[in-house]
């Protein structure tokens, strides 16, 4: 599969809670942390998602948001990985951050140079990133 989306991660359903409109699909990922994703319930029957069933989850670097994990907020966002920053390339208005995960998920995000700076962003320190549930696509191989 070819996607301009940076994060592509590998997983299983491990469950699916069915919601009026929206299901709400959780991926066990393959470094054995868990995704939640938030799908219309068409797209959980076109996929054919079910319990057990690989799919990929796609994240738009952009659609990741870093935080230091000592800032002393609370967040809404479903998904919470606190990892090391691999590496930083700074661009003229936006740097895309590497980061590899406790358990060894890696995730870029791309922030504004601002942020960088505002956050003191630099290899080997600890960062919280943070997903919206809605903010996933997922999908499945043919």
């Amino acid at each position: 599969m070819k996607v301009s989306a940076r994060n592509q991660l590998s997983g299983t359903v491990s469950e699916i809670l069915e919601g009026a409109v929206n299901d709400e699909v959780i991926l066990s990922l393959d470094t054995g942390e868990n995704l939640v994703t938030v799908v219309t319930k068409n797209s959980v029957k076109t996929l054919g998602l079910v319990v057990g069933k690989k799919a990929i989850a796609i994240i738009k670097a952009p659609w990741v948001v870093l935080a230091s994990p000592d800032c002393g907020l609370n967040f809404s966002a479903r998904n919470q990985f606190v990892g090391k920053i691999d590496n930083v390339n700074l661009g003229a208005v936006n740097s895309s951050v590497s980061l590899t995960s406790e358990k060894g998920l890696a995730l870029t995000a791309m922030v504004t140079n601002d942020s960088v700076n505002e956050l003191s962003l630099k290899p080997g320190d600890t960062v919280l990133a943070l997903v919206k549930a809605s903010s996933v696509i997922l999908a499945t191989q043919k």
